[in-house]
């Protein structure tokens, strides 16, 4: 009888493990981020036209889509004014390409507001509730 309980505990810890790897990862997604950074001419505050403010409202919503297609893991920026600002967004995607196509199509990047770069990334530890 002691063998049949070990035998049904190894059982319920491996299919929970199983379905903890593949449902929770959203089996073959991969994690990235897209680290953006203000174009250098966007520093100067008077750069700030019309059309640079409405393409960064075009950012804003391009990246709440992320979040309502289940792409966005999170997305925010630093609170600094000057030359070491910098936003990140960390996002899934099936791979490399299709990521980077993700954070070349993003609004503020296509508008020359902000620069882009594409990492390959992990989440490893994430507080559970909402945030601000």
């Amino acid at each position: 009888m002691k063998k049949l309980g070990l035998i049904f505990l190894f059982l319920t810890v491996a299919i929970s493990s199983y379905y903890s790897q593949t449902e929770g990862n959203t089996m073959s997604k991969k994690q990235f981020l897209y680290l953006l950074r203000l174009e250098k001419t966007m520093l100067d505050p008077a750069a700030w036209t019309p059309e640079k403010n409405k393409i960064l409202q075009n950012h804003f919503s391009y990246l709440q889509k992320l979040l309502a297609d289940g792409k966005l893991i999170l997305a925010g920026r630093t609170l600094v004014e000057d030359d070491k600002t910098f936003g990140i967004v960390i996002y899934e995607e099936e791979n490399l390409e299709a990521a980077k196509s993700i954070a070349e199509n993003d609004p503020a990047v296509k508008g020359k507001v902000m620069t882009v770069e594409v990492y390959p990334y992990s989440v490893a530890l994430i507080r559970e509730g909402k945030e601000k």
